[in-house]
């Protein structure tokens, strides 16, 4: 197995608290700062921007064709969109969420795929619930529930041809894939890798090979590369935790990593560790995001 070294984009004395759904566009990594309540973004030096500074603690993320930003309010279970002037409420999914919202996507046709956390983060003793749901929200601001009964759906990945959704199952410790409709709909359920139980997927990577580059939240090897069935064919060596993964640069062979040392929010809010690293890669990035 191949294991890679990684460097450091942006180090601990930036001010991060909690950077997370990392997506690249138009030469920068744009990202969330969860615990800041800001979206910022990064160039390939290191040089830090904040986008827009929110009064809510933002998760799922991803652009419109328009280049518009979409992004939830996670403990509202709201869909917001920014487009660098205004902040306009999208969707309410409160009435079909439970909690708080975790990572999305938005496909080629501006709709935005949203799980579900299903559990109190701030209560560590709180146990999860195998009821998390996927929602949908049209670009109209229609919301319906593609997916259900999914333990802690996470990171998300569609395909080249935009025909396949895989998440990232992180309490389940496996990678699920859907057929994607053209209505938006979700279909055929299947295992896409079944990974050890050390392995809680958080945020996860396609690349043009078809395997997917996983931060994994809560194990001792904090980042892999995993082709469909569930072999592991690549590492990362990190000396803290990675939380989202996105293959981007100049030829998407740049894999960013969110990291930090703790997902607490007593802790970050006391001592935050976050930095962004970086480590060059073989295989190209692909599909969205």
């Amino acid at each position: 197995m191949k294991t890679h070294s990684c460097k450091t984009v942006v180090d601990n004395t930036h001010g991060l608290k909690f950077p997370e759904s990392p997506r690249w566009r138009d030469g920068k990594l744009w990202f969330l700062d969860i615990h800041d309540k800001r979206i910022r973004s990064a160039d390939l030096g290191g040089r830090l921007e904040t986008v827009v500074e929110l009064d809510f603690l933002p998760n799922s993320f991803g652009f419109r064709r328009d280049g518009s930003m979409l992004f939830g309010d996670a403990l509202q279970r709201a869909i917001y969109r920014w487009d660098g002037r205004a902040l306009q409420r999208v969707a309410d999914l409160s009435r079909i969420t439970a909690f708080c919202l975790s990572d999305g996507i938005v496909d080629a046709c501006d709709r935005m795929y949203v799980g579900d956390i299903g559990y109190n983060l701030f209560d560590p003793d709180a146990e999860p619930v195998d009821t998390c749901v996927i929602a949908c929200v049209e670009p109209d601001g229609r919301a319906r529930v593609v997916a259900d009964g999914l333990k802690f759906p996470n990171g998300m990945v569609i395909t080249p041809d935009g025909g396949t959704l895989i998440v990232a199952e992180t309490m389940a410790h496996r990678l699920t894939a859907f057929d994607i409709r053209s209505d938006g709909s979700l279909l055929n359920r299947r295992v896409f890798a079944q990974l050890a139980d050390d392995v809680n997927p958080d945020g996860i990577a396609l690349d043009a090979d078809g395997a997917v580059w996983i931060a994994n939240a809560e194990g001792t090897t904090a980042v892999l590369r995993v082709r469909e069935g569930g072999e592991i064919l690549e590492q990362v060596a990190m000396d803290t935790c990675a939380y989202a993964v996105m293959l981007g640069g100049p030829a998407r062979r740049h894999l960013f990593v969110c990291a930090a040392d703790t997902h607490d929010p007593v802790q970050i809010a006391s001592s935050p560790s976050a930095t962004l690293r970086m480590v060059e890669v073989d295989v190209p990035g692909a599909g969205i995001p």
